[in-house]
C-alpha cells in the first residue's frame, strides 16, 4: 500500500510538471491570438487602427488596463474613450492592489477580444497583476485569438524578463546606462508572453542599444528594440511583423565561447548579429 501511495504521489508530481511544460509552451508557441508590443511615442491612428482590426474591426470589445500610469483612471477613460470612438466597445478597468480577482473586475474580461496595456512605470503594472486570476484570463484571450497590446510600460511587460528601468551600479540619472557590465541592468518577473526574448522600447529615440546588448550578453536571449511610434505585431510562435513610423533593432547572440568579465565587471562577447527593420519587414528569432 505504501509503494502504491509512493507511486501515485510521483504520478501526480509529473503531471503537475507537464501541466506547468504546457502551459509554459502555449504563451509563446501555441497562442492563437496576437501581441500587439509599440515602442512608446505617438500612438499614430494608423497604429491604434491595426490594433483595432486584430480585435476585430469595428464593435469589438476592448478593455484598456492602464495600471502603468500615474493617473491610472483618467489615463484609462481617456484611451477607452479613444477606442470608442474608432467604434469600438471600450471600456477601462481601475481597482486598488489586491482587488483584481474580484468578482466585479473579472467580469469586466468577459467577450473581450483586445487588451491594451498603458505606458507609464511598468512596475507598477506588475505589482498589481502578477499571480493574479485576471491576469491569467487575459493570457486566456491571448492564447483562444484575441490581442493583447501595449506601449512603452505596456510593451516592456510583455517579456518574461522585464528591463525595470533601474541601473545597480551607475547612479548618474543623467546618464543613463553608460557601460556594458556585468549585474548593472535590473531587471524583475514580467508577464512572459514572450519568453523567448528582451523587449526594449523608446529604443533608438532614447539611446539605449547598451541596456540590451548588456541583457543579450547576459542571458543569451534575443534583444528586441522598439522604436517610437512602431510596433512589432507576433501572431503566435516567433515571428513578427514590424508596423509604423520608426524601425526596430533587434540583437541576436551566437556566442562562440562562453561571454566573460574583466575585473571592473565590463562583458565581452564574439558575436551577437544586429538587424534594423522597416516596417512591413517580419523576422523570426532563432
Amino acid at each position: 500500500m505504501k509503494k502504491l501511495t509512493i507511486l501515485c504521489s510521483a504520478i501526480v508530481c509529473v503531471l503537475l510538471i507537464t501541466a506547468c511544460h504546457f502551459s509554459e509552451q502555449k504563451t509563446s508557441e501555441e497562442a492563437k491570438g496576437h501581441l500587439f508590443v509599440i515602442g512608446g511615442g505617438t500612438r499614430t491612428p494608423q497604429l491604434m487602427e491595426r490594433f483595432v482590426a486584430l480585435a476585430g474591426g469595428t464593435g469589438s470589445t476592448i478593455l484598456v488596463v492602464p495600471f502603468a500610469s500615474a493617473d491610472a483612471d483618467d489615463t484609462g477613460a481617456y484611451q477607452a474613450e479613444e477606442l470608442r470612438n474608432m467604434g469600438c466597445i471600450a471600456d477601462h478597468v481601475f481597482f486598488e492592489k489586491g482587488e483584481a480577482d474580484l468578482e466585479v473586475n473579472l467580469k469586466k474580461l468577459e467577450g473581450v477580444t483586445g487588451i491594451f496595456f498603458s505606458g507609464g512605470d511598468q512596475s507598477r503594472l506588475t505589482d498589481m497583476l502578477l499571480g493574479t486570476t485576471f491576469l491569467e484570463r487575459i493570457k486566456e484571450i491571448y492564447w483562444q485569438g484575441g490581442v493583447v497590446g501595449g506601449t512603452s510600460a505596456g510593451a516592456a511587460v510583455m517579456s518574461e524578463i522585464m528591463i525595470t528601468g533601474d541601473e545597480a551600479i551607475n547612479k548618474d540619472r543623467s546618464n543613463a546606462f553608460p557601460f556594458i557590465k556585468q549585474g548593472n541592468i535590473i531587471t524583475t518577473q514580467g508577464f512572459g508572453f514572450i519568453d523567448f526574448a528582451i523587449i526594449d522600447q523608446h529604443f533608438i529615440q532614447r539611446k539605449r542599444e547598451n541596456r540590451l546588448i548588456n541583457l543579450v550578453i547576459e542571458h543569451n536571449l534575443t534583444g528586441i528594440g522598439i522604436d517610437e511610434s512602431t510596433a512589432i505585431i507576433f501572431g503566435g510562435g516567433r515571428t513578427f511583423e514590424v508596423f509604423g513610423h520608426r524601425s526596430v533593432m533587434v540583437f541576436e547572440p551566437h556566442f562562440k565561447t562562453p561571454p566573460r568579465s574583466d575585473e571592473a565587471g565590463n562583458l565581452s562577447a564574439d558575436a551577437i548579429t544586429l538587424r534594423i527593420l522597416l516596417s512591413g519587414d517580419r523576422y523570426t528569432v532563432k
